[in-house]
């Protein structure tokens, strides 16, 4: 075989190489590209399967409250139906029960969970309580003075707290500092506008709530710490045989904590306390295979002579960690 013949060989053979490496990569960047548009779409599906299944879950948590409202007696506590959390279940238990929904548990499949819990808004301190007719509402302060005093938070920034509160709530015309002023919260989270430390509001953050108007403490869902923090007159051990007292028994009326053993002297003022609650947060998860989404709403539950209603006033998703 003369040289010619060998180098057309070999040329021949690289490029019989260099055409297969070609088609090999042209090949792997299509399959990657069609791999990619197939996570997405499955993503985006399961993204929209759980936003509607989180819809259907608040409508359900609404129609617990509502129920709750007309059936079940004057008082709000921690033994009604709400106050149960709905812990981790595949979602495929609850659609097989009907049997119309056959093909929506075949199409999310069995590792699709559904969990969530509401909660008692006004077992909290309320944020906006702080400010009353433009100033600063000196029991609300004190309030929060000992919920501060016993987090062993600084009282500098509960002055700054309040200060900046007092100036957000402020949208007179003739307020000539408006323009400066830091927008006024709607979330505990955006606390931090007002001046407090990531520090301090994470210890606040169980305690505290920020809700669109005043409201009072609901004595019957309130913590220890929060009963402590509401009442001038009651120590940390006081405010636990509260909450024992009300353990056995719940509070129908302000009057009954009067006669309950934790050290309240006279009637609780209706103006600062309850048995009863209009704002709830409502969470939601949803987790399906990798993908998890996760919505909190709070809503508001107004009761009527012969029927009462619910409305969200604000929805949002929440990172998962968010979740406690």
């Amino acid at each position: 075989m003369s040289a010619a013949q060998t180098a057309q060989r070999g040329a021949a053979i690289l490029l019989a190489m260099l055409t297969v490496t070609l088609v090999a990569t042209v090949a792997a960047a299509a399959l990657w590209q069609q791999w990619r548009s197939l996570e997405v779409e499955t993503a985006e599906r399961a993204r929209i399967q759980a936003a509607w299944v989180l819809t259907g879950a608040l409508d359900w948590s609404r129609l617990v409250l509502r129920e709750d409202s007309r059936a079940g007696g004057a008082a709000d506590h921690l033994a009604e139906p709400w106050a149960v959390p709905l812990e981790e279940a595949r979602l495929s238990t609850f659609l097989a029960a009907d049997r119309d929904n056959q093909a929506n548990v075949d199409e999310l499949g069995e590792d699709a969970f559904l969990s969530g819990h509401i909660t008692d808004l006004q077992s909290r301190l309320n944020v906006a309580n702080l400010i009353n007719n433009g100033q600063v509402e000196p029991i609300v302060r004190r309030q929060f003075t000992k919920l501060f005093t016993l987090l062993d938070l600084p009282q500098t920034e509960l002055d700054r707290l309040a200060e900046n509160l007092r100036v957000a709530s402020d949208f007179s015309p003739d307020n000539k500092s408006a323009d400066a002023a830091p927008l006024r919260p709607q979330r505990v989270e955006e606390l931090v506008w007002l001046g407090l430390s990531p520090r301090s509001l994470a210890a606040l953050a169980p305690y505290v709530t920020v809700l669109p108007t005043r409201t009072p403490v609901n004595i019957n869902t309130a913590s220890a710490e929060v009963l402590y923090a509401s009442f001038e007159t009651v120590d940390l051990i006081g405010a636990k045989r509260l909450v024992a007292a009300r353990e056995r028994s719940h509070f129908r009326t302000l009057a009954d904590v009067n006669a309950a053993d934790g050290g309240v002297k006279g009637e609780p003022s209706a103006e600062l306390f309850s048995v009863t609650t209009r704002f709830f947060e409502v969470r939601g998860q949803l987790r399906i295979g990798q993908t998890t989404v996760i919505e909190r709403s709070l809503v508001q539950r107004d009761a009527f002579p012969t029927t009462s209603s619910t409305r969200v006033v604000w929805r949002e998703r929440v990172p998962a960690h968010s979740l406690q």
